[in-house]
């Protein structure tokens, strides 16, 4: 089968006349003049009126950047972007000692909450060392158990994050 080209015109039995604005691996992306924009199986039922003749990249721009940007996160140490809670936007840490003839130190909680990210992406690019390294299986589940700990030690600033994906989570059921 050879894949249709992007700006290939189609017409299919139930979408009426289209063209491909698309091509991924398995699925075509076709605007239909009646029914909008629809995706449908390489090997699905329809006419060709016009044949594109351009090679076809089976692989969309999407699945490229979301590629790239899974294997960055994996093997680098660049950042995501993290947000804070907005209920804790601009606030401030208040370490209060219980001498009450010692003053009270005042952090940014922007700034400490920067700490905690920058932490766990430390955490995380030293589990993707250990994950890679030429040490034995039983070292690397010792220093996974370890981080594990770490991870969950960390999860009471679980409630700074915005969004519950980037939550700490350590072991599950201790």
């Amino acid at each position: 089968m050879k894949l249709l080209g992007i700006g290939s015109r189609i017409n299919h039995n139930e979408f009426g006349k289209g063209v491909i604005t698309n091509v991924t691996s398995r699925h075509y992306w076709v605007t239909f003049i009646d029914n909008g924009l629809e995706t449908i199986e390489l090997d699905s039922e329809f006419e060709v009126i016009e044949a594109a003749e351009d090679d076809v990249d089976t692989i969309s721009f999407y699945e490229v950047e979301r590629t790239l940007k899974s294997i960055l996160r994996k093997w680098s140490d660049v950042s995501e972007a993290v947000t804070i809670a907005d209920k804790f936007k601009g606030g401030k840490l208040i370490l209060e000692p219980a001498d009450t003839n010692l003053k009270a130190s005042e952090v940014p909680i922007d700034t400490f909450f920067h700490k905690i990210t920058m932490l766990r992406d430390r955490l995380r690019v030293m589990e993707q060392k250990i994950n890679s390294s030429n040490l034995d299986e039983q070292e690397k589940i010792d220093l996974q158990q370890y981080i594990t700990r770490c991870y969950g030690s960390l999860t009471t600033f679980n409630v700074l994050f915005k969004h519950k994906d980037h939550h700490f989570v350590g072991q599950k059921g201790s």
